[in-house]
């Protein structure tokens, strides 16, 4: 039983399983080992320190996999911003063909993007945020429950409610995102209304994954309650692992009069890199969901990919109908 949803045709994929964009981790050996697999891979644009090196990232990937793979463009307010528009038309320059877009006013690349004909998925962690994407154009919506990784939101709004929600506003295609990584999640985010999965956590746990060992084993060594949430008194929430580093980030951050220059040197990203390559687990901020409680092992994407998909058919066919059967 294939598991053809609107994703898979929209994507030209063969499973509805798509890898997120992550800092450090989205590179060329990862998502063509997704995309490999049937899921759709995805480099992280800003990973790659200029817009010609993301070129070669895209050459690179290009030279692994035969299979559609996409880039993340993640737009965030920043003093000294990166220079998205380069960024952007070395994607097109290069041929992508799908893109996901998240953070901050997508909209200028949205629409230049789709004036090249590229496929656009928006990541967002709030329906009224997917409704507003929706207009811009874009083709399919990934929705972001308070479980993930990353940056979830001010709303704190868990997959079980968001996914609904949005599925019964939002027309395009959508992802189901945090919080995903077994056959269960892929046939509870169907039943509540997506065509599909996005995961980042649980791809950082996998033989291509291009980090460190020792993040990994943390990562599968920690429970459903090992994260902690950062910058809420920012108003830029992340949910990060909990590490030595990230538990000082909260605790500073709960002082009185904290300022977030008090934590800058805590949480740089250039020092999450280094986490990542080193396995120095009090180097910097680790980002990792609360999926971490469901992930036991480090496959293969290939493996991980045929498990998700073969346990979710089994579900759909085996404990699901079985129920239809006992009620009729």
């Amino acid at each position: 039983m294939a598991l053809r949803t609107r994703i898979t045709e929209l994507l030209g994929i063969e499973h509805p399983i798509v890898q997120g964009g992550m800092m450090w981790v989205g590179r060329a050996e990862l998502a063509a080992a997704v995309s490999n697999a049937g899921g759709l891979g995805i480099l992280t644009a800003l990973t790659q320190p200029t817009p010609d090196d993301l070129r070669h990232e895209i050459d690179r990937c290009r030279s692994l996999t035969d299979k559609p793979f996409g880039v993340n463009l993640t737009i965030l307010p920043s003093v000294t911003p990166p220079p998205y528009a380069e960024y952007r038309r070395a994607i097109i320059d290069s041929g992508v063909t799908i893109v996901e877009t998240a953070g901050h006013r997508p909209q200028e690349h949205v629409e230049e993007f789709k004036a090249h004909g590229i496929k656009v998925i928006h990541k967002c962690t709030a329906v009224r945020h997917a409704l507003s994407a929706e207009r811009m154009g874009v083709d399919a919506i990934s929705i972001d429950g308070f479980e993930c990784a990353g940056h979830p939101g001010e709303d704190d709004i868990p997959g079980l409610v968001l996914i609904p929600a949005a599925a019964d506003k939002v027309k395009v295609p959508m992802l189901a995102s945090g919080g995903f990584g077994d056959g269960r999640g892929l046939v509870a985010a169907l039943a509540l209304g997506a065509d599909g999965i996005n995961m980042g956590t649980r791809f950082c746990a996998t033989v291509e994954a291009p980090i460190h060992d020792a993040i990994k084993q943390l990562i599968v060594a920690n429970d459903e309650r090992a994260t902690n949430l950062i910058f809420r008194r920012f108003h830029n929430t992340g949910r990060v692992a909990r590490t030595s580093v990230s538990d000082e980030v909260v605790a500073i951050s709960a002082r009185p009069d904290a300022v977030f220059e008090d934590i800058r040197p805590l949480v740089s990203g250039a020092k999450g890199r280094v986490a990542l390559e080193t396995g120095d687990l009090d180097a910097g901020l680790i980002w990792a969901g609360q999926v971490q409680g469901l992930i036991h092992d480090v496959p293969t994407c290939r493996a991980l990919i045929d498990r998700i998909v073969g346990d979710a058919r089994r579900i759909i066919a085996g404990r699901l109908a079985g129920m239809e059967e006992q009620a009729a």
